[in-house]
């Protein structure tokens, strides 16, 4: 019983470590908190998508893939190019800021997060890195706990995506100025724009 609990705090922990690092994943879910927009499925999608990946990562279908790197090759291109083009949308917001105002979201603004979240999660292959490869790999090293191990990252990541997408919205008060959209979309265009284009340049 000690051994599972110790297995499962040091999933979480790594689970915890590799995706509280900021990327273009948390800045969707962050934008989206601060928005008040799909925040329920988005934080489901990411945290679902996570949950697959880590099990597939865990069963050992990395070792798999390593067969075709031309197949993580054609996801780093086209996860690239969408990455681009999200940061130049965040970039021409940065310079027609607006004010936040959750209640008033366009029509079709919640279908639209809903999208940009599974392409950001299926599109980006740092998140296949990160959870089939490195923490499969990981879970390997458990023996028979490695699924113990996995269910500690998945709840790290249920736990991190729920956390900030609705804890976000503590930033409202803050980020009800046009100014400070023009900073936070100023950002995530940066982040975008290079992650993408080194994917589009490392394919």
């Amino acid at each position: 019983m000690t051994n599972a609990l110790t297995t499962a705090a040091a999933g979480f922990g790594t689970g915890l470590s590799l995706i509280v690092a900021i990327g273009a994943q948390n800045a969707l879910v962050l934008r989206q908190g601060v928005r008040r927009e799909a925040v329920l499925a988005v934080v489901v999608i990411c945290a679902l998508s996570d949950a697959v990946l880590i099990a597939l990562g865990v069963a050992g279908v990395g070792a798999v893939v390593v067969a075709w790197p031309s197949a993580l090759a054609v996801v780093s291109l086209v996860g690239g190019v969408f990455l681009i083009v999200y940061g130049v949308l965040a970039a021409r917001r940065a310079f027609r800021p607006s004010a936040l105002h959750p209640q008033n979201a366009p029509s079709g603004a919640k279908r639209g997060a809903v999208l940009a979240c599974l392409a950001m999660t299926w599109l980006n292959p740092h998140v296949y890195l990160d959870t089939v490869f490195l923490l499969g790999s990981v879970a390997a090293d458990r023996g028979p706990l490695r699924w113990t191990f996995g269910l500690g990252a998945i709840l790290a990541s249920v736990c991190w995506f729920a956390a900030l997408g609705f804890g976000a919205r503590l930033l409202s008060g803050v980020l009800a100025r046009p100014s400070s959209w023009r900073v936070l979309d100023g950002l995530v265009a940066a982040m975008m724009i290079g992650l993408g284009t080194r994917l589009v340049l490392t394919a």
